[in-house]
């Protein structure tokens, strides 16, 4: 298990994101992170105390006060936190992000990582700021990588989803990310396209279901292009609302608003309508792995 090893001195300091000397420093004026000698007498550390002192100092921004909450947590695993990937985006460093992510994604399902991490982190950035910027740009690029790398579809369902932009477009991408890495065949396409041209799309993915993604969106524009999905096809093709598509009180049954229990909601509509039965409202399902919350 990655926090069951020891490291040594360079690798425990390029962690903390400090000197090596820094952290003997550390150890000699507070007695903490303590580690033990190998046999040639090297120093090693356990890796778990060492990413509890790093978490708390990327939150405390000094070492005393580091070390003394690192303690009081016990020195025990601690998945990177929404505090840290905010610090790193805060910094404009899209490289300590990237490294925020990936120690959570070895230690968390990805689907988690976007939901609790990705996303969150970013929604937690102040509007219309240049970190929210570049927050966002980041986030955008990440997810992207990840859909270029999840596996083909191995599922003959199609689910066209339909996003509207503005605020919640990456919660759109994150969604089509996991529907995708659950073997569905998944289009996206802007709300607005024409509905001549979103036919012909239409008319090739023949989906099961429309998601529609996001508030951006007027309401003729949805009206059109749900309409132009459905065409031909009536009542075979189901619709649902992901992050308020459609305002007010309506008919279109909801799915979230997190990320995992969209996923599941789909997923059930998808089999129901592949079975041919009525689609059921979908209660969240309890989610496992949690990342903990953190700043």
């Amino acid at each position: 298990m990655l926090f069951d090893v020891e490291i040594r001195t360079t690798t425990a300091a390029a962690l903390l994101g400090v000197s090596p000397s820094t952290l003997r420093t550390w150890e000699r004026r507070y007695g903490f992170p303590q580690p033990r000698r190998s046999t040639g007498g090297h120093r090693q550390y356990e890796r778990a105390v060492v990413e509890a002192l790093r978490d708390a100092y990327a939150e405390t921004g000094h070492a005393a006060s580091a070390v003394e909450l690192a303690r009081t947590r016990g020195g025990g695993p601690a998945p990177p936190s929404r505090a840290r990937l905010r610090a790193a985006l805060t910094a404009f460093d899209e490289d300590a992000a990237g490294r925020v992510v990936a120690e959570a994604l070895a230690a968390r399902a990805l689907e988690v990582v976007v939901e609790e991490l990705v996303l969150t982190g970013v929604d937690g950035l102040a509007p219309d700021t240049p970190e929210r910027a570049l927050g966002h740009r980041w986030a955008a690029g990440w997810l992207a990588a990840q859909r270029r790398l999840a596996p083909p579809a191995c599922r003959p369902e199609g689910v066209l989803v339909l996003d509207a932009g503005g605020s919640d477009v990456l919660h759109v991408a994150g969604l089509e990310l996991a529907l995708r890495r659950s073997g569905l065949r998944v289009l996206v396409l802007p709300v607005a396209l024409d509905p001549v041209r979103l036919q012909r799309a239409v008319t090739v993915l023949d989906p099961v279901l429309v998601v529609l993604g996001g508030r951006g969106a007027a309401l003729d524009a949805v009206g059109r292009a749900v309409f132009a999905s459905r065409r031909g096809r009536g009542e075979r093709v189901a619709v649902c609302d992901f992050r308020g598509a459609v305002k007010g009180s309506s008919t279109v049954p909801r799915v979230g608003p997190g990320l995992l229990d969209a996923r599941e909601a789909v997923l059930a509509m998808v089999g129901q309508r592949t079975v041919g039965q009525d689609v059921p409202e979908v209660a969240p399902t309890p989610r496992r792995g949690r990342l903990r919350a953190a700043g």
